[in-house]
This record gives C-alpha cells, sequence and structure tokens, in this order.
C-alpha cells in the first residue's frame, strides 16, 4: 500500500510540474505581448487553493491534477469592456497570438534542456557497457561482436553506460538503417561493428533487446557478503547484519551474490534458510522474501546490499558528467534526440509498423515516476525531462484542441488572410476532441493489459 501512495504522489508532482512549466509558457508570453490573463490554473475541477493576485489574475490549484489551462481575455467567450479590447487575445496580431500558443511547448523542450544540463553536470553513474558473452549464430557473432567489447557509440552517439546504449539501440530499431557500433575491444584497440537493418523488433513487443541480438552483458563476480540491511525488510526482522557471508542457501553453497539474488527473486513468500559466516562463527537464519509485483510478475525480495569491493567498481561503473558549458549543447542534442524518437515512434504507430504498446497511459507514467524518484533524485529528474519532452512533441502535433492544432489554424489564417469560421473551427474541435479521447482510451487498454496481463 505505502508504495501505491508512493507511485501516486510521485505521478501528482510530475504531472504538476510539467504541467505547471507548459502553462506558464502561455501565460509568460502572454503577458509580453500584453494580453490579460484572467486565471492560471494547474489542474482542473474544483478549486482546492486560489489567490487573486495584484495583476488582477487568479491563481488556482484543482483537484484533478491531469492537466491545466491559461484562461486569457478573449471576446469570442465573453463581452469585453471597451477600455480592454486591445488586451483581449483575439485582438492581437497573428504573430503575438502565435508566440503566446507556440510557448507552452516551447517551454516543456526549454524544462527538458535545463533538466539535462543537471544531469549532465551532476554526472549520471551508470553499469559500464561490457559485453560478456556472445551467441553462436546470432546476430552479434555475425557482426562480429566479442566478449570484453566495450561499446562506446551507437551511430555517432556516445554510450558510456548500458543505459545510454539501450537508448540508443531502441533509436535504431525504430529506423530501416544499419547501426554503427563502435568498441574498444578486449585487447584495447578500438573496432567498428555493424548490425544490420531490421533485425530488432518493435522495442516494445521485445522483452530482451540485448537477448535478441545475442549479446549478454559482462556481470561482475560480487562475494555474497552483506553491505547494507535496509530497515524494516525481511533481512533486518531475520537477524541478517552488515559484514555477513552468506555461505549456503537452503543447503547449497553460494558463492556469488547475483546465484543469491536470484534464488530469493524466484521465491516470493517462500521461506528460505540461509547460513551466514559471522565473526568467525556460522548461524543459520530463516528469511521470508517480500513479494513485490516487478511489472506482470511478483518477485522476492529480502532487503539486502551486496558490498562491492573498489575494483570491481572502477571496472564496472561509470560516472558520466561533463562542465557546465560543454553540457549545455549536449543537453540541446540530447533533447531533439528524445523528440525525434518520439515523432518516429508515433508514426510508425500510424503506420502500423510499431505496436500500441509502445504508449504510455497514466498507470504506466504513475508505476516510472515512483520507480525513478524511488531510485534518487537524478532519476527522477531525467524522468521529468523524457515525458516533458513527449508533451511538448503531442501538444505541436497538428489535431485541433492541441497547441499545434491551433497553429494550423494561424496558418490558414496567415494564407487566406483572415481566420476561419466559428462554425469551422467548432467542428474541427469536435474532432480533435475525438482524436484524443480514442487516444486516451488506448493508452488506457495498454497500461491495463501491462499491469494485469
Amino acid at each position: 500500500m505505502e508504495d501505491v501512495i508512493f507511485k501516486v504522489v510521485a505521478f501528482i508532482v510530475a504531472v504538476g510540474v510539467l504541467v505547471a512549466v507548459h502553462e506558464f509558457g502561455h501565460f509568460w508570453v502572454a503577458r509580453r505581448m500584453g494580453v490579460k490573463v484572467l486565471r492560471f490554473s494547474v489542474g482542473f475541477g474544483r478549486p482546492l487553493w486560489s489567490r487573486t493576485g495584484r495583476d488582477g489574475t487568479e491563481y488556482v490549484v484543482a483537484a484533478i491534477p491531469l492537466g491545466g489551462y491559461v484562461k486569457m481575455l478573449d471576446e469570442r467567450e465573453a463581452p469585453v469592456p471597451e477600455s480592454l479590447r486591445d488586451q483581449a487575445f483575439n485582438n492581437k496580431s497573428l504573430g503575438a497570438r502565435s508566440a503566446v500558443v507556440a510557448a507552452g511547448p516551447a517551454f516543456n523542450f526549454l524544462f527538458a534542456i535545463l533538466a539535462f544540463w543537471v544531469i549532465l553536470v551532476a554526472g549520471e553513474t551508470g553499469a559500464r557497457p561490457l559485453v560478456g558473452e556472445v551467441a553462436p549464430a546470432s546476430v552479434a557473432a555475425a557482426a562480429g561482436f566479442q566478449p570484453g567489447d566495450e561499446i562506446t557509440a551507437i551511430n555517432g552517439e556516445v554510450t558510456p553506460t548500458w543505459s545510454q546504449a539501450f537508448y540508443e539501440l531502441t533509436a535504431g530499431a525504430v529506423t530501416d538503417q544499419p547501426m554503427q557500433v563502435a568498441v574498444l575491444d578486449a585487447q584495447g584497440q578500438h573496432r567498428l561493428r555493424q548490425i544490420p537493418a531490421d533485425v530488432l523488433q518493435d522495442p516494445a513487443e521485445s522483452e530482451d533487446l540485448l537477448g535478441d541480438l545475442g549479446i549478454t552483458p559482462e556481470r561482475p563476480a560480487l562475494p555474497p557478503v552483506v553491505d547494507q540491511v535496509i530497515a524494516g525488510e525481511p533481512a533486518a526482522a531475520a537477524g541478517v547484519r552488515p559484514g555477513d557471508r552468506i555461505l549456503r542457501v537452503d543447503g547449497k553453497p553460494l558463492t556469488d551474490w547475483m546465484d543469491f539474488a536470484a534464488y530469493v527473486r524466484d521465491r516470493p513468500g517462500q521461506a528460505v534458510n540461509v547460513l551466514v559466516q559471522r565473526d568467525g562463527q556460522t548461524l543459520p537464519l530463516l528469511l521470508v522474501p517480500k513479494a513485490v509485483a516487478l511489472g506482470d510478475r511478483t518477485i522476492g525480495r529480502v532487503g539486502l546490499a551486496p558490498a562491492r569491493p573498489d575494483a570491481l567498481l572502477a571496472r564496472y561503473q561509470v560516472t558520466y558528467r561533463l562542465g557546465p558549458l560543454e553540457a549545455l549543447p549536449a543537453a540541446v542534442v540530447r533533447t531533439w534526440d528524445f523528440s525525434v524518437l518520439t515523432l518516429k515512434v508515433m508514426g510508425r504507430i500510424l503506420t502500423g509498423q510499431a505496436s500500441v504498446k509502445n504508449l504510455s497511459g497514466p498507470l504506466t507514467i504513475a508505476d516510472a515516476a515512483g520507480k525513478s524518484a524511488s531510485i534518487g533524485w537524478l532519476y527522477f529528474v531525467k524522468f521529468l525531462a523524457v515525458v516533458s519532452v513527449s508533451l511538448g512533441v503531442l501538444n505541436l502535433l497538428p489535431v485541433p484542441v492541441l497547441d499545434g492544432g491551433h497553429l494550423v489554424y494561424f496558418a490558414i489564417e496567415a494564407v487566406r488572410g483572415k481566420p476561419l469560421s466559428e462554425a469551422a473551427m467548432m467542428q474541427a474541435q469536435r474532432v480533435g476532441l475525438a482524436l484524443l479521447l480514442s487516444l486516451m482510451v488506448v493508452a488506457f487498454y495498454v497500461d491495463l493489459n501491462r499491469f494485469l496481463g
């Protein structure tokens, strides 16, 4: 229950931040263009908090945290006093109106750039992308991959961690071009491996992109020594202490921590007998792994973290960090790359080349928000950056009711020399609303299938 509450809170915080950023873009530019703003609302429905500022704008936090809006003075919505007509949105120039509408998505992209800049300056810590095993007769074997290869770049994009490598593989999977993979082999020589086009299936349909290629990451052989015992978890209740060495599990000798982790993971709710060595003595302990939901399956968790020798950390862990000036263009490029990938995936879904499983509804987003927040603030900021890019791209789609749809109206107005009729815009709004509701229904359906199997 606590896990669900944490995810809900993380989701509300994430949506609140991103909606506030988006609507502030509209608000800030509207004020700069001389448009009077009547209300700035984060959320819909009944106001939970409101305050009217000196500028006459009502600032609201509403009960339904799934969006927001900026209400501006507009003669098409209500009569406007003659003294305020020049502050009405509809009376502003085409350029001013276009700037106000485009500002929402633009601020989402700016937020993503800032978030990625913070991440790059603070430093991303992850696992070094080392190839462990290469399956015979696999795509990777045919491409020349060898155990000990370190993947340094994919299609020219640097991949200091497996996280970045997975992203580049995902980006490559939605194109029709071969992937150029630069590696540093076990002898210290730089090599170039090529993955043919169309060998990777839709990322949403694949459970293991690396496995599809025939690659198993190199993993450290961690000694089964306890470093941390998390309070309130089964291991703490059983009496496990930091420094304990796990010798046996249900009578079976143990030499590697990953074997212990896998054994526990496969036994949620089942009693596990362990024999530990402590201060030269052996002690029998009984662990009952807690059942924890992970995607569409249930795993066991006892609340232990292993000791990591410095030598292993040096080989398998890397921190990728850039200076403040160097990080800015890198953050812009990363935002652009995520935007392009989002558009490509959307295009492939519409043309039937990609599964609708690539869509994420509120349940998936809430789950991701909770998981990223539980790992650390930097991961939560990265999650916010990615979702902010998606929000910016989505709002720029040429669909009525979205910002992109309004920009299409303005483009037509620029060509015709006059705006579309109210009747035409109302009809387009109905079509756009129907399309948006259909997308939401499909995303929610995908969510339910994802979580309920």
